[in-house]
């Protein structure tokens, strides 16, 4: 009688032993997005270009990640990911972009926060897709295009050979610190950042330093950045500057939009940006669109965009695309 007593005490604890073990094991997931699209791409002052495009709307990636827990609360994590053309199934964002360039790095993580150490993404590029309607669309975002592709910042959207510190959520706030070292390329790449959430509330502050790299001119970037909802509808706003130490010109950069949800699936989106530099053309860019959820994985898009550069003529282009992630 006791020997058969003991048996279910003995099952308990064997499984307890199991699931002590698959909770330490790691754990590794492939990932991704694919974005395509067909439209029209004109650029101010140039000829119009009737295209089918990858990443339009978010630039297409996949992606390899892995946790393992190593105990008394302390995780060692892993990230690559490498952006992708699907129209032409070629890698990289462009011809010689690196392979893994999106993320790659390597890090520990607890209560105290979490350190990375490799290729990071740089909070400037966070920040922006976060407070504006067109996310981080290289094609239709006002403000990662007038930040990221019209000659303002530098530096990139990722730093290599960088380390990165990002601090645990403490009511509502979060900080980061990254460095990228020079290795002899230049000076280093230094950025803080601060971002607050609670409710329909989000605030945020970027501050980047780029000296990095032979070739590369020396800027200093800052940017204020907020949004609010007010029921359906999420407004955003963005004001920051750029102090290009090499050219002497600075730019002051100006976003504010607003995204509208309509249904449960589709919303609305609005976003405006300009650039006012120093001394040359000022731009000013208008984007619109809808995004139509068909599933949480894929969602159907139809946007449209007036770039305008002072002394050229407008560049108008338009795009209707799906995102799908895996």
């Amino acid at each position: 009688m006791q020997r058969i007593a003991l048996r279910p005490l003995m099952a308990a604890l064997a499984l307890a032993t199991l699931a002590g073990s698959a909770a330490a094991q790691s754990t590794v997931s492939m990932y991704g997005l694919i974005d395509m699209s067909a439209g029209r791409s004109q650029s101010p002052g140039a000829k119009a270009i009737k295209n089918v495009d990858s990443g339009k709307m978010t630039t297409s990636y996949w992606g390899l990640k892995g946790q393992e827990d190593l105990g008394d609360g302390l995780f060692a994590l892993f990230v690559l990911e490498s952006f992708m053309r699907n129209d032409t199934g070629a890698a990289g964002r462009f011809d010689g972009d690196t392979y893994w360039a999106r993320n790659s790095y390597v890090g520990l993580s607890n209560n105290l926060g979490t350190l990375t150490v490799g290729r990071n993404t740089t909070s400037l590029f966070v920040q922006t897709l976060q407070f504006n309607a067109f996310g981080d669309s290289f094609g239709y975002s006002p403000s990662i295009r007038h930040y990221f592709t019209s000659g303002t910042t530098t530096g990139d959207t990722g730093w290599s050979d960088s380390v990165k510190y990002v601090s645990p959520k403490l009511g509502g706030f979060t900080a980061t610190a990254m460095g990228a070292l020079g290795e002899g390329n230049g000076g280093r790449n230094m950025s803080l950042a601060g971002h607050y959430a609670a409710g329909d509330l989000a605030l945020g502050g970027t501050w980047q330093k780029v000296e990095k790299g032979a070739t590369v001119a020396d800027t200093t970037t800052w940017q204020l950045a907020g949004s609010y909802a007010f029921g359906p509808v999420r407004l955003y706003a963005q004001y920051g500057k750029v102090d290009n130490k090499t050219t002497g010109i600075d730019y002051k950069l100006t976003d504010l939009g607003a995204a509208w949800r309509i249904t449960p699936q589709g919303s609305a989106l609005l976003q405006f940006g300009q650039i006012k530099p120093e001394t040359g053309a000022k731009r000013s860019t208008y984007s619109v669109g809808y995004d139509y959820y068909l599933s949480k994985r894929t969602d159907v898009y139809a946007v449209a965009m007036s770039d305008r550069l002072s002394g050229s003529s407008s560049g108008t282009s338009y795009s209707v695309g799906a995102r799908h992630r895996f």
